[in-house]
């Protein structure tokens, strides 16, 4: 295998094609948009969480989800209108229950892998993204909530990720603009980092290229064939329909690798499942001396926040099951605000971009990550919530996964 196909340029893409391209493989990305991390990869909550590799297959999800139906502004949002693909999906998230610890430590697990090779990508670059290495701070405003976080402590341990229970004192010599008046306790995670994933993603893009890789920007893949040897890309590119063939195709198509898995015969159980985020420009000194450069995490309103240099700061959160609609709703961006003017009311959001984007989740909230039924074609997708935190783990392991195909290793 010499010619790899990537398709889709988000951080799973272009951390795909970075690994691969060091491997001697000859490298081409395709991407609908004009330039990498246009999608889901553009505006998250900014976070390399370890800490937050809790999965979501749990009964108190399901009870969340059910009680907040009908609350317009509630942190986990179910659309009950539904249909095939949303049927199928919540059975097999509710077959995955019993998989909630299990599936929890290989998280973290992979996450602290995850950190690692971020690093050394970041370095090799030598990358300036906003990094901010000041760890993540979990907020709790009840002693359920704290009880819970203790559980989990012991998961994460298991896993080998040192995350500290604080108390109310401790948060603030943490952090010391923090407003506390509605939390009792928190945990907080030293190892952990925040930063700017779209400009880490455009970066590594741009060095990607530099050795080599080729780009094909707003271009869209509607289909990939194969001829029982080789996947067949087929793709519109000003206007013109082409087809080229490649030895491996690995699709990292966020939401989208759903429809084209479903052509080669593949079943990948993908649900969008969209956040918001707003990004809160600090033009004044009083915002820029007020908001925090540790990277925060509320558990109860399920929102997490990271300063993004001297004049940004990035909130992002909640949870939408509502199919492919990227609209961004007045009423779900609310509670962001609102947030951040209680957490931190000397800053100012006057100005706040608003953003949603739609994260890829499987079932089970493990990422897709290996080959496909037909030879050549594999998959490096799904990361949910945790496509930047894990994404450099999973590059390495698909780009050694095709190696040994190749039986180069």
């Amino acid at each position: 295998m010499k010619n790899v196909a990537i398709i889709g340029a988000g951080i799973t893409g272009i951390t795909t094609a970075y690994q691969l391209k060091e491997r001697g493989y000859d490298v081409c990305v395709f991407d609908k948009n004009r330039y990498a991390a246009m999608e889901t990869s553009f505006a998250n909550g900014g976070q390399l969480s370890a800490c937050n590799a809790e999965v979501w297959t749990s009964w108190s999800t399901i009870s969340k989800g059910l009680l907040w139906m009908l609350k317009k502004d509630a942190p986990l949002l179910f659309n009950p209108k539904l249909n095939f693909h949303k049927i199928s999906w919540l059975l097999s998230f509710i077959g995955n229950i019993p998989n909630h610890k299990k599936h929890t430590i290989l998280t973290a697990r992979m996450a602290i892998e995850s950190r690692n090779e971020f690093k050394r990508i970041l370095n090799q670059e030598n990358i300036k993204l906003d990094l901010e290495e000041k760890g993540i701070l979990h907020l709790c405003n009840n002693q359920k909530s704290l009880e819970h976080g203790r559980i989990i402590n012991d998961w994460l341990k298991e896993a080998g990720l040192n995350r500290e229970e604080v108390n109310l004192d401790q948060m603030l010599r943490i952090e010391p603009t923090l407003n506390l008046k509605n939390f009792v306790g928190g945990f907080y995670t030293q190892s952990d980092m925040s930063g700017d994933i779209h400009k880490f993603t455009k970066l590594l893009a741009e060095a990607s290229e530099k050795k080599g890789v080729k780009f094909y920007y707003e271009t869209e893949v509607f289909n990939i064939k194969h001829n029982k040897k080789h996947p067949i890309v087929f793709y519109k590119n000003s206007g013109d329909t082409i087809n080229k063939k490649f030895d491996g195709v690995v699709i990292c198509a966020g939401v989208n690798s759903k429809f084209l898995a479903k052509n080669l015969g593949d079943e990948v159980n993908i649900y969008p499942v969209k956040g918001y985020s707003i990004t809160v420009l600090l033009d004044d000194k009083e915002s820029v001396e007020s908001a925090p450069y540790v990277s925060l995490l509320d558990d109860e309103a399920k929102i997490v926040s990271s300063r993004l240099g001297k004049n940004r700061f990035r909130v992002a959160g909640t949870a939408e099951f509502n199919g492919y609609n990227k609209d961004i709703r007045a009423d779900r961006i609310n509670p962001l605000i609102k947030w951040c003017n209680k957490v931190f009311p000397k800053v100012s959001t006057e100005h706040a971009i608003p953003w949603a984007g739609l994260r890829p989740m499987t079932p089970s909230m493990l990422p897709k990550v290996g080959s496909g039924k037909l030879p050549g074609i594999f998959y490096n997708t799904g990361h949910g919530h945790l496509g930047w935190t894990l994404s450099a783990f999973t590059s390495q392991q698909i780009s050694d996964h095709i190696m040994r195909k190749d039986n180069i290793i």
